[in-house]
Parts: C-alpha cells; structure tokens; sequence
C-alpha cells in the first residue's frame, strides 16, 4: 500500500483538510507526490521555477497521480557578495535540507520531485531527498542566455576591479552589469550552480540530459513534464534514491566532474550528500580520481564557451560517452535503467542530432565544446588537495586555472583576518609579486565560510599579480573564481589550525603536482621542519581563543554545529 493511503487511515484529518486545499474526492485515492523547489522572487535561478513546477504538477496528473506544491525559497550568492549577507550562503543549504525534511515527514508523500538550479538550492535538494529516501526525481532549472558578445557574470568581478584600478570607465563597467544577467536560469558558466545541476544527473538522480538546458527554450519544459510522470512511476514500483546511489554513483560524479573542470564548492556538496546517504566521502576521495582524469570541457570560466553550449554539445552524456572507461556503467538510475543502458537509449532516441542541430546553428563544433578522450585539454583532472604543516587536513585548488608559474612557489606571507583589508591591499598595490595573502577566520566556524570571490578577481585581473603570488584562505570560492587560490584550509583558524599561526613574513611553500602546502621559514628565512613545528608551538601558547560574533541565530547554530570544510562543511 502508498504511504500516503497508510496515513489516511491514523489521520482522519488528512482529508478533509485537503479537500479544503482544492483537492477533489478522487484525488485522495492516487499517488500523491510532493513537488518541491527553490521558485521565489530571489534571483534568476529561481524566479522560473514556478512553470517548471506546473508542467511537473500536469506530468504527475497525466500519470495518474497528485502533485502538491511545496517551496523552500534559496538565496543568491553573487546578490550576498560584498557584504555580510554571504556568511548565509552555506548555511543556507542545511536550513533548506532541513525544511525539505520538515516537509516530507510531517506530511509523508508517496514520491517527490525536487526542482532547483543554483549553489546551495540544488545540493541541499540532492541532501534534502536523501535524507527522507522517498521514490524521488530532480529536475534542474538550466542556465541562462549569455549577454551580447557572449558576456556571463563571472565576469562582472573582474570588470568591477578594473574599473577600481582606472582600466574602464563607470559607462562601460554599467554596460557590463545592465547585461550580464539576459534572462532568468542559472549563470552561464561552470560555476557551482551549474557544476551542481551536472553532479544530480551523473548521480542518476534526474533524467538523461537535463542538466543545463536552456532556461528560456521549450526543452526544458518538456523534461519538467516527463519528470512529474516519472515520479508516479517511481512512486508506484518504490525505487528510492537509496536504491539508486551508491558509492559507485558517487565515484561516477567526481569523474564527470573532473571532466567538466567542476566548481571547487562541490568539495563541501559531494561530501555532504554522500553523509546523507550513509556514504563518507572527502578530499581525498577527490584527489585520489582526479588523478589521471581527463579533463574536457572549454566552458567558462576555466574555458571559452557559455554553459548554454554545454547541451548544445551534447551534455553530461556527451561527457560520459567519451569518459566511459572510467565510469561504472552497471549502476542504477532513476530511470529504472542503468547508465549503460541510458547511454545506449540516448543514441538511438535522436538526442545527439538534436543537440548538433543548436551547434550548427552557433557555426561550432562539438569538439569545440566538448573534446574527445584522446583530445583532452589535461589528463590529471581539475581539482588537487594540498596538505602540509600549514593544512594537516587539507586544502583545495583548482588547479586547471591556476598559471603554471604558480603551480612550485616560495611565497612571502601577507596576513589578513577579514576579506575587505585584503581587497584594499590587492587594488592599492601593497600586494607585491611573491606575496602570499592570507585571509583566515573565514571557515564555517569563523564567519559561516563565505565566498573570496572579489579578491579573486582583482587578483586574477591584474596580469602581474596573477602569476606572482596565491590567495590561501579558510574560506571557499566562487565557482567562477580563477587564478592562484588556494581555499578550505584545515583545521580553519577559528579552530585554532595552523592558518592562524601564520605571521607576516612567514615563507610558504607551494607544491601542486608534491600536493604540498606548507610553512617552510619564519620571519623571510628558510627553516628546517623541528624549527617550523617549535615556532608554531610556541605561537599556539599565546594565540587567543577565537570569539565568534555571532552570538544568536543562524549563523550561531552553523558555527556550533558544523564540520570541517574537507568533511563538508554539514552541520553535525
């Protein structure tokens, strides 16, 4: 028997109460499905939302089924940027698990569908579904057109600190912002949204191809109907996402997402999905498949293209087409059919003549977008984890935007306790070439470990400082950040990690292809490791206690609460 039909029977309220919501008598009887999604008013990611879910809803009622609306509104990090507003952004995930929990086991619904596209909507949908493990499908909300000339947002930060540094005028950089954002969905670039929308279908969680279709093209709203019939389906033969997900699965995302050069973010995400389905996954895991990956994406920001192009050059099943070597092809999926089995349906079912149909019509070719294996733009995938006595627990880096004359470095620490002094350092030129700028007491626990995505790009923008010196943080990044940035530093200094030791001066190693990150002299001389470990012993006895100021509220509970950003950064 439906769930659904089991709670009718010790909840006599149930139904009237629902007919009291414009459900009529034979509604009662059928499948019902929770449709949940981000749709609000808050950004361009999520003011769309609410057609998708209509044409969901008219895909659950053609299957048989009823489908009610549920919402948990996300916020925007690039509208939270430059200010205070994004020490929410992460938070902002668990409290929107928590609310897709509230709504699922106050009121248990037989199947759900979770519509999402943006940074923390999207994974907090994917924790969200597997924290309650009901028949369930994602559908994701695409991206948005790219502006005249191909302008994206990520662009905007660079644009804005050369306006700061006298390169353009105020016209051209309001230019730049008046167009940037054409029209609703996701940004057009590989930036987390995206990177996100990518990792729930190479999970198997939403259906073949869906992940960045164009916002504004009729596509999309095919695929949300598809999906509403699909979830009464998945209702009615009790697949759940735990039968679907499995280690496997996640093993399958990180490769993808190393072929698509994914948002750094999806460190503290893949983590902390996996948590949710009982699976334990870290930096570690990231660095060990990343090895060796290849890496074939030319999407912005690590590429040239709008993530608009991405489907147009076939999607994540292109991607897994020319990485299928190193995928595991015998897991299951919501289709009810193994990605093996997907793959081969796309081939037959016109999907890729479709998709090339879009890139004649740009005058493109596939390869442009998406190379081959053989063809790859690098073979050591995106993503590197660094650890030394400065990171005992790790760092991360995204190395294919880091200049190669950054990748072995010996670097002056420069030391900042707040994002906005470092800033004004960078623009003011008292950053020199062979700095390293440190910007600690911004991981979950300090601040709630909001984005560096300012400094990035004042530094990325300035071809000097881009390839002389690295911007190391117990923070994270933008998805859309480039250049030599070096984030997720662990322990964080709030916890009294070695980031917090650090002093102006200091020298720092930087190793990528060693994976190593590391003090290695004090006060501008070169020290042997026992001298290293005993200044920071010395320094750890007159460190004061770090005091939060965030005394109540959201983010008082976050920094009580939450793991280390290499765990991902989930509230415990």
């Amino acid at each position: 028997m439906l769930k659904s039909q089991e709670l009718r029977k010790v909840a006599p309220e149930l139904d009237p109460l629902r007919l009291g919501t414009d459900w009529e008598i034979e509604d009662l009887e059928k499948p019902q499905i929770m449709i949940e999604s981000t749709f609000g008013d808050s950004h361009p990611g999520s003011v769309h939302l609410l057609e998708l879910v209509e044409e969901a809803r008219e895909g659950v009622t053609e299957a048989g089924g009823k489908g009610a609306r549920y919402f948990t509104t996300d916020i925007c990090d690039g509208e939270a940027q430059g200010h205070d507003g994004i020490n929410y952004s992460l938070a902002s995930r668990d409290m929107i698990a928590n609310m897709i929990e509230i709504h699922a086991g106050a009121t248990p619904f037989d199947g759900g569908v979770f519509i999402a596209s943006c940074d923390k909507g999207m994974p907090a949908h994917l924790m969200g579904l597997a924290r309650v493990n009901m028949p369930a499908i994602v559908m994701t909300g695409g991206v948005m057109d790219a502006g005249p000339n191909l302008l994206t947002l990520e662009q905007i930060g660079a644009y804005n600190a050369m306006y700061e540094r006298g390169e353009i005028t105020e016209e051209e950089l309001n230019f730049y912002k008046h167009n940037a954002c054409p029209s609703c969905g996701a940004c057009s670039f590989m930036g987390t949204a995206s990177t996100m929308q990518v990792m729930a279908e190479a999970l198997g969680l939403s259906l073949p191809g869906s992940a960045l279709l164009p916002a504004t093209g009729e596509k999309i709203k095919e695929y949300a109907k598809a999906v509403g019939k699909q979830a009464v389906h998945l209702a009615k033969i009790g697949l759940k996402p735990s039968d679907i997900v499995t280690m496997k699965s996640f093993e399958n995302a990180i490769m993808v997402h190393a072929a698509i050069s994914g948002s750094t973010n999806s460190l503290l995400h893949i983590p902390a999905i996996a948590h949710e389905f009982g699976l334990e996954i870290d930096g570690e895991t990231f660095d060990r498949l990343h090895r060796g990956a290849h890496y074939l994406l030319n999407i912005r920001p690590a590429g040239e293209w709008p993530a608009q192009y991405f489907y147009y050059a076939g999607g994540v099943p292109r991607v897994m087409e020319e990485i299928k070597s190193m995928l595991h092809l015998d897991v299951m999926t919501v289709t009810g059919k193994t990605l093996g089995e997907n793959l081969e349906d796309l081939k037959a079912s016109g999907y890729y003549e479709e998709c090339e149909s879009h890139l004649q019509a740009n005058g493109i070719k596939r390869e442009d977008v998406i190379r081959s294996f053989d063809n790859a733009i690098g073979t050591d995938g995106s993503i590197a984890v660094l650890k030394g006595n400065l990171a005992p627990l790790g760092a991360v880096v995204k190395h294919t935007v880091v200049p190669k004359e950054m990748f072995v470095a010996k670097l002056r620490a420069r030391v900042f306790d707040a994002e906005e002094a470092a800033i004004e350092a960078i623009l003011t030129h008292q950053i020199q070439p062979g700095d390293a700028v440190f910007i600690r007491y911004e991981g979950p626990k300090g601040s709630g470990m909001p984005e560096m995505f300012y400094t990035t790009e004042a530094i990325a923008s300035d071809e000097e400082l881009s390839a002389s010196i690295a911007l190391i943080t117990d923070g994270r990044f933008s998805g859309a950040s480039k250049g030599p940035a070096i984030g997720h530093v662990s322990p964080e200094a709030a916890e009294g990690g070695p980031i917090a030791l650090v002093e102006e001066g200091d020298l720092i190693e930087i190793n990528i292809p060693e994976r190593i990150l590391r003090i290695c002299g004090i006060a501008g001389e070169e020290k042997s490791e026992a001298e290293i470990q005993a200044t920071l012993s010395e320094r750890k006895s007159y460190l004061q206690p770090f005091k939060n100021k965030y005394t109540k509220g959201v983010l008082k509970l976050f920094a009580d609460r939450a793991v280390s950003p290499m765990k991902g950064g989930y509230m415990e």
